[in-house]
């Protein structure tokens, strides 16, 4: 049996698997986000192990024979948190999470420095790890001078189950600190941080051991002494889980954010793109993904403003795709990564008149986070990667309408697997399965069943096409505001 972990930013999932590579059970708990100021998002780390432990002790209660044959634990989660301890292992303030923008200055700054690009392959965008130690440096000296470890908040979780200090590869690479291409930590950026190694967790490839699961924990959930293995950040592990790990594959995410990945053989740097260039959970393979900072994340909002249910805004469009909403709306929620790399720019209706109903501002919504991803899409082939299809997964993906604007809008197949526990928990598992069973990687990591494929309408290719070109025409007028 094996276990997969995955710390999102709304919850904790943890999954159980078998050798068939079957879900037997699986156990989610909630988490919130803070945000104190405009701009800032933070968790407090002591709730992610409140939620882990909670999913575990109900996944105990139900199926402990299962649990207590488990022999690999994989680990997931969301990149570039900055979770910092001190020499105590005490953590320091709340982790500064991915879609936290208040160091926007301090990543200018870094990006200024030819040797970040150059070295990292991307750019220093304000979400990464990097800036914001630079930024709690210069506005809380205090914290900064106390910080002995720092940590992406998957591997504080490793802490806490095994008491080692470890990442993988492929969530380092979200540091800006990683030297992407060979896949070790980069001395010099880490200098010009006011940081150095002893900073620093140990790196391990995602299908590799980095610890064994501590005695305590064990007896409380009646398991073995497991091993836990490197696992990977959120969107490589969703690849794991969907068999994305070979030249050619790729995937588009509708969670939280919005991701539009692709597998690749070998390290492609591009930071001019803003196309994010990381390493793969697997050894000597990398990946390039376009990423905007709302996709669910609007629906949510829009749902909140509405005050209905994000299913129900869906649902309330019918099944067949329509004409494009004369209304656009620019997601630009908490500012946009892929390929603005703009932390200030905010989101915005445009072309609401006294007819516009709800329909078609949730219409709007799904339709801007889909123009957002076509974005990606251009700079990914700008950046070298060609897709043919690609697999859905993501919270979003339950939507068929938004699956079918997505196809039509991107001119490219969308494949629906299945099973929908094909994510970044899945993923996980499969690691801590390799890791255990010292297996071939690609035996374990095979593509899943797919239940259903959205081709494009294409007899609505040419007005989304025009809809995209009004939203792309969108951007600078709107950042002519902000």
């Amino acid at each position: 049996m094996y276990l997969g972990i995955d710390l999102g930013t709304s919850s904790v999932k943890v999954v159980l698997m078998n050798e068939a590579q079957h879900i037997l059970a699986s156990s989610s708990q909630p988490l919130t986000v803070s945000r104190p100021h405009q701009g800032w998002s933070e968790q407090n780390p002591t709730d992610w192990i409140v939620a882990t432990t909670q999913a575990l002790d109900e996944l105990k209660q139900h199926c402990p024979r299962e649990l207590a044959a488990v022999t690999g634990i994989g680990l997931s989660g969301h990149m570039h948190g900055a979770t910092l301890l001190d020499k105590g292992n005490r953590v320091l303030r709340p982790c500064i999470l991915w879609n936290d923008t208040r160091s926007h200055v301090e990543a200018a700054e870094l990006d200024a420095d030819p040797q970040f690009r150059a070295v990292s392959g991307n750019i220093v965008f304000a979400g990464f790890t990097a800036p914001k130690l630079l930024w709690v440096k210069r506005h809380e000296p205090e914290v900064f001078a106390r910080t002995a470890t720092v940590l992406l908040p998957k591997d504080y979780l490793r802490w806490w189950l095994t008491g080692e200090f470890a990442s993988d590869c492929s969530d380092a690479a979200g540091t800006a600190w990683l030297e992407v291409g060979k896949r070790q930590w980069s001395e010099a950026l880490l200098g010009a941080c006011d940081l150095s190694l002893d900073h620093m967790p140990d790196l391990v490839e995602g299908t590799e051991i980095s610890g064994y699961l501590r005695t305590p924990l064990a007896e409380r959930w009646g398991m073995g002494n497991a091993v836990v293995a490197g696992g990977a950040g959120d969107n490589a592990a969703s690849a794991c889980g969907m068999g994305v790990v070979t030249k050619g594959a790729a995937f588009v995410s509708l969670g939280t954010s919005g991701v539009l990945f692709a597998a690749t053989e070998r390290y492609l740097p591009n930071p001019a793109s803003a196309v994010h260039t990381f390493c793969h959970a697997l050894s000597n393979t990398w990946h390039q993904m376009g990423v905007i900072l709302s996709a669910t994340d609007a629906l949510n909002w829009w749902s909140h403003i509405a005050q209905q249910s994000a299913a129900d805004l869906t649902q309330a469009l019918g099944n067949e795709l329509h004409q494009p909403s004369p209304v656009l709306f620019l997601p630009y929620l908490a500012g946009e990564r892929t390929p603005h790399n703009d932390a200030v720019i905010r989101g915005a209706f445009v072309g609401l008149a006294h007819s516009t109903e709800r329909e078609t501002l949730t219409q709007a919504v799904l339709e801007g986070v889909a123009f957002a991803l076509k974005d990606n899409l251009a700079a990914l082939e700008q950046a070298g990667s060609q897709l043919e299809r690609i697999i859905a997964v993501g919270g979003g993906s339950r939507s068929h309408y938004w699956l079918k604007v997505l196809a039509t809008v991107l001119n490219l197949p969308i494949d629906l697997p299945a099973d929908n526990e094909v994510g970044a928990a899945l993923g996980a598992a499969r690691l801590g399965m390799i890791a255990a069973l010292k297996a071939d990687p690609l035996s374990v990591l095979t593509a899943p069943v797919i239940e259903q494929t959205f081709e494009p309408d294409l007899a609505l290719l040419d007005p989304y096409a025009q809809s995209y070109e009004r939203y792309r025409l969108a951007y600078p007028a709107l950042r002519g505001l902000i």
